[in-house]
């Protein structure tokens, strides 16, 4: 396993961390715990590469949560990795984003481990996160319904 370097303190990266963690999600920190939840996971998943930057916070980060919360349909599952902190989860990851480059902060929807919907970064940044919510909200009723 390659050394998994860190780009910022981590006491400042923990609360960027609970954000996602306190509403639900797994927090994926290696590549095998990347793989486990992952490769070929019945159901759907939501996969949510976490940023230090600003748009995280202030677009990304509160759109998954009020996407969520407005949802009648949610995904099985709720994943989170952090991009340049858990960095050989996070390129682990991005693999499972089949045709799109890495980008963070970034959200992938996964259905059977296949990717069936992606929000990349510049269609975050820039944007406020109701707007984001409700892309994600509408991700969820077309492939997390039953």
């Amino acid at each position: 396993m390659a050394l998994n370097t860190m780009m910022y303190d981590e006491r400042f990266v923990t609360p960027m961390r609970q954000e996602l963690t306190r509403i639900g999600f797994e927090e994926l920190r290696t590549t095998e715990q990347v793989d486990a939840r992952l490769k070929d996971t019945p159901g759907t998943t939501l996969v949510v590469v976490n940023s230090i930057c600003g748009c995280a916070a202030r677009n990304a980060r509160p759109a998954v949560a009020q996407a969520l919360e407005q949802a009648g349909a949610r995904p099985d599952h709720l994943t989170t990795v952090f991009a340049g902190q858990d960095v050989d989860a996070t390129n682990r990851a991005r693999g499972y984003f089949t045709g799109y480059p890495p980008s963070s902060p970034s959200i992938g929807l996964l259905r059977d481990g296949q990717l069936v919907f992606m929000l990349e970064r510049w269609q975050i940044e820039g944007r406020r996160a109701e707007e984001i919510a409700e892309d994600l909200a509408g991700a969820f009723e077309k492939y997390c319904a039953r």
